[in-house]
């Protein structure tokens, strides 16, 4: 989405030693690959910014990405995005207009983007939401994912624990509901702490059903992750709910991606909303 962060992610990826390309039509991404494979040594790993500038943005994107794979070259899409709000504010505090706004308002240009571009969000390996995060904490996402070690053809996880009451993870591939165990908070000694604090940990590993619910998840997840590694996906974002996001989704949170570890995953552990009053 054209304010979401492509020029921050752009920058961050050339920090790393890509060879970054940016406002570049989808019809000559073949192109540059051959160029990028005549030089292989001296240009390793190419990232190429396309977006709706380029006015036959979609068609063209998914035409070049088939023929590239054709080729035998098997690019990652990386889609970013952001909140209407976010992007509004972004806009307005740079004072330029959206590339598809045209005569209407800034809300028409973003509502039409969302709807050109809804076909490669849901093709993306990875799908991240830059809502909420200055050009900092993006870049650090960027190298987070794409630092030592990114030609790894590993799966790599993000496990984000967070609050129904505060919405959904908009970026979460799959989502589990933990509001099914007794909530801490109503324990008064539990109350002011965390689900990383081990007397929280163990009061909802000893509830009904947790262990189970975990060794059940675990073998979706095994499941998952085959078929994943299989059809060449890199990313996924798991997201584990509870009402507020301090206490139970922390604690299996942290659980889930340890036993993530234990099966060669690659983890992140991100707490959305612990710190919320």
């Amino acid at each position: 989405m054209s304010g979401a962060g492509r020029s921050t992610a752009a920058k961050s990826l050339e920090d790393l030693d890509w060879f970054v390309v940016d406002n570049l039509p989808p019809a000559l991404l073949a192109t540059m690959a051959d160029l990028g494979g005549r030089v292989k040594d001296a240009v390793p790993r190419i990232a190429v910014v396309v977006d709706v500038r380029s006015r036959a943005f979609t068609a063209d994107l998914h035409s070049s990405i088939a023929e590239l794979e054709a080729r035998g070259v098997h690019p990652r899409v990386v889609f970013l995005e952001a909140s209407d709000e976010d992007l509004v504010r972004r806009f307005e505090s740079v004072r330029r207009p959206h590339p598809l706004q045209g005569d209407g308002r800034l809300v028409d240009g973003i509502a039409r983007e969302r709807q050109l571009v809804r076909e490669v969000r849901a093709e993306a390996d990875l799908v991240l939401d830059t809502s909420g995060l200055n050009v900092h904490e993006l870049r650090n996402k960027i190298i987070g994912f794409f630092g030592d070690g990114s030609t790894d053809s590993r799966l790599r996880a993000t496990v984000v624990s967070f609050g129904y009451k505060y919405g959904l993870p908009v970026d979460a591939d799959l989502v589990v509901d933990c509001r099914f165990l007794p909530n801490p908070h109503w324990v008064p000694e539990l109350r002011p702490k965390t689900g990383r604090d081990a007397d929280v940990r163990d009061y909802v590993l000893a509830q009904p059903g947790a262990k189970q619910f975990l060794d059940a998840y675990t073998e979706v997840l095994r499941l998952l992750t085959t078929g994943y590694e299989r059809e060449g996906k890199h990313y996924v974002t798991l997201a584990v709910g509870c009402t507020g996001g301090k206490h139970r989704s922390v604690a299996m949170a942290e659980q889930i991606a340890a036993r993530l570890r234990d099966e060669g995953v690659e983890v992140q552990v991100a707490h959305r909303d612990l710190g919320r009053e």
